[in-house]
């Protein structure tokens, strides 16, 4: 099929089949850790990092092996968890920050997996990280289908995990935190910790699953760790910000390793509490909860991602378009529905999940989208699920970038300033390792074609273009 043409009709007949297994609108919960590699949750093979119940959360659901981020770095990959639509011809296609801020900012004609949902009947709300609209412009989550927001709009204030305010909705919730303010949006590090973000997050989101509980709801949880404070790095060496180090404070680790640790298992202990007011309020068979990350692992906090594998078997960290920046965990877990303790291959990506939370909430996804519903696959029925043939990536930073994987196996990079394009075999090299271009020309040349049909030109996102060009184009 080409892959920018989304059949509608088809994806949503192929799920009629596992419809009666399962009930009518679920609620839904997407939660999101931000630069949390394939490798750091101990259900995907971490040593070190302790995440019980994500793990239990994946015996008791569905584990994805072969899944994919938007992008190998934030605001893109949201864009593309939110819309549908790949980085050839998505709104954003990199992260502008403050050289270029339009070019990083949803338009009212973008539709979202919130605005599909919120059509549907659902409740909807954001909270945590959005990167995708400043105060007061259209893209702001209140304006893109989110009943409620709480947290960051600029991902550069989300660095700060103890900031001195957080967004509600279009105002600002004051915090007690005192702030050193350095560079724009609010960014900086704190010098009086008082409210640390994660907890103040996992708050909001279960005061807005308890208000919602009599009505099926769409709550996005985007959580901000173990993303590093970059501003808190550069100035004392330790950008991993959390309260305390827990069962880690007697290992023998630097702090900023203890620091990623304690912050991946807070969070997990936090989504705890979520599981646990779900089976409270009854509605634990009612909702269908799913865990993914933004892109792979990072070493921007001072902490090692060597040291604890993060990236698992795969090669390259966030910033890079090899696996192990872009190859993330996806699990899913409905009791009663999913089956449970399973393990898939079906390859995935962002994209995929407003077609699949479409076909959940019983409504079609817009057209013209890059998106295959995967609930034929979460219900049990993998020989019903509709495949593609590849899946394309951007990436805009230094060295721009470009690559797509064909028919789940062969992955192709181009660089695109020296116009050369690497090719690996991940059945036989999952680390791409060995570049196999010269003994495959034939594939070398349908990559070439499917990037060029891939990419949709833009002129704030002009992939043959240096990026200090394209920064300044507004």
């Amino acid at each position: 099929m080409n892959f920018r043409l989304f059949s509608c009709v088809l994806a949503f007949g192929v799920s009629l089949a596992a419809a009666a297994d399962r009930p009518e609108k679920p609620n839904i919960i997407f939660i999101l850790a931000d630069d949390l590699g394939y490798g750091d949750l101990s259900c995907y093979g971490s040593k070190l990092i302790q995440t019980p119940v994500i793990d239990q959360m994946a015996t008791e659901g569905m584990r994805f092996t072969q899944f994919y981020a938007g992008s190998t770095v934030c605001a893109p990959s949201r864009c593309v968890l939110m819309t549908g639509k790949h980085t050839g011809h998505a709104r954003v296609r990199g992260n502008a920050g403050r050289e270029n801020p339009a070019a990083q900012m949803l338009k009212s004609e973008d539709i979202t997996v919130a605005e599909v949902l919120k059509g549907a009947g659902y409740q909807t709300a954001l909270v945590g990280k959005w990167g995708l609209g400043m105060p007061g412009d259209e893209g702001i989550p209140n304006r893109q289908g989110f009943d409620y927001f709480y947290g960051y709009l600029s991902q550069h204030h989300a660095h700060n995990h103890y900031p001195d305010f957080l967004w509600k909705n279009t105002s600002q919730d004051q915090l007690p935190n005192e702030v050193k303010a350095i560079g724009e949006f609010g960014g900086g590090y704190a010098t009086k910790r008082v409210v640390y973000a994660g907890d103040r997050l996992t708050e909001e989101a279960l005061d807005f699953v308890n208000r919602s509980k009599d009505a099926p709801f769409f709550l996005y949880l985007a959580y901000v760790v173990p993303h590093a404070n970059n501003e808190r790095t550069r100035e004392l060496g330790d950008g991993q910000e959390v309260p305390e180090y827990g069962i880690y404070e007697s290992k023998d680790w630097p702090n900023p390793d203890k620091g990623q640790a304690a912050m991946v298992t807070r969070m997990d202990s936090q989504i705890g509490e979520l599981f646990a007011q779900l089976k409270s309020l009854g509605l634990d068979d009612k909702t269908v909860v799913f865990f993914s990350s933004d892109n792979g692992p990072h070493k921007e906090g001072g902490n090692d991602p060597e040291f604890f594998d993060a990236n698992g078997p795969y090669t390259g960290i966030k910033r890079s378009l090899t696996d192990g920046g872009i190859r993330v965990p996806f699990i899913a877990r409905w009791p009663g529905v999913i089956p449970a303790g399973e393990v898939s291959t079906q390859v995935g990506y962002f994209g995929d999940i407003m077609a699949t939370l479409a076909d959940l909430a019983g409504t079609p996804p817009p057209a013209g989208l890059d998106s295959l519903s995967l609930l034929p696959t979460l219900t049990g029925h993998p020989d019903q699920q509709e495949q593609r043939d590849y899946l394309y990536w951007e990436f805009f930073e230094k060295n721009p970038l470009q690559a797509v994987l064909m028919d789940g196996r062969w992955k192709a990079i181009r660089d695109v300033r020296s116009d050369t394009v690497a090719l690996y075999d991940q059945t036989q090299d999952v680390a791409e390792e060995h570049d196999v271009a010269a003994e495959h020309p034939d594939l070398v040349t349908q990559a070439r074609q499917k990037m060029k049909e891939a990419n949709v030109p833009d002129p704030l996102w002009d992939i043959n273009k240096p990026a200090a060009n394209r920064a300044k184009k507004k």
